[in-house]
């Protein structure tokens, strides 16, 4: 598969601290590639990083062959590249349909966006039910739906989704996972961060397990739910080869 995103080296620091050291990922064009890892990993640093909201303090990353390391945010949307972030940011005083124009933006395409936005409101009933209402009005999984519909109306290449399961009930969190790999057979590609490992395991074509800013294992489901190094790397732990 041909390589959409690459990153090599990656480095990111808060004052003296490291929160990412050395990391190197590649995300292949209709991949679901996730990042595991406990709270404080550093996955929020590399998906903020990827996006232009925080500098990189070495390392490159490239996007469709070009080097994105040092792109602001609103570049990053012109280039492809979508971010949903950990916590729901709607904007809550502004209906469910400006919510969903604001993603739009950077279109230009009027009729395209207007039949973007009926696919959207068809997918999500509830969303079409509530669509002149404030955001700030939808329950917790509701407002993960739009955001990410939201994310979706800039017709991103690579959509990027922090913990899109964090604070969701089980019936919710299964309709936001339907909703990613929904996504992909769309022709998305999209990396995703979760504490969830068990959910992000079972939507991604490959995994990678992120503890204290370093890349301690990768691979697929099946490699990694057999690893017998997986929790050690997950939580931290000394792995079982170190005795």
């Amino acid at each position: 598969m041909t390589a959409l995103l690459e990153i090599r080296n990656l480095t990111v620091q808060y004052g003296r601290i490291n929160a990412l050291t050395d990391v190197d990922i590649d995300v292949s064009e209709g991949e679901i590639v996730s990042i595991i890892g406990p709270n404080g990993a550093g996955k929020t640093s590399l998906l903020s990083t990827i996006a232009g909201v925080v500098p990189a303090a070495g390392g490159t990353i490239t996007f469709r062959g070009e080097d994105i390391l040092r792109l602001p945010l609103e570049e990053s949307v012109r280039k492809g590249i979508a971010l949903v972030p950990e916590g729901r940011h709607v904007l809550p005083g502004l209906t469910v349909l400006e919510n969903l124009r604001l993603g739009a933006t950077i279109r230009s395409d009027t009729p395209e966006v207007r039949r973007d936005i009926e696919r959207f409101l068809d997918a999500f009933p509830i969303l079409r039910e509530r669509r002149n209402e404030p955001a700030g009005r939808l329950s917790g999984g509701e407002q993960q739906m739009l955001v990410i519909a939201r994310a979706l109306m800039s017709r991103p290449r690579l959509l990027m989704l922090d913990e899109p399961s964090l604070g969701l009930g089980p019936q919710i969190v299964d309709k936001v996972y339907d909703m990613i790999s929904d996504t992909r057979d769309q022709g998305v590609t999209i990396l995703v961060v979760e504490q969830n490992a068990r959910r992000a395991l079972a939507v991604a074509d490959r995994t990678h397990v992120l503890n204290g800013g370093i890349i301690r294992l990768s691979g697929t489901a099946e490699t990694l739910s057999g690893d017998p190094d997986f929790e050690a790397a997950y939580f931290g732990l000394r792995s079982v080869a170190d005795g």
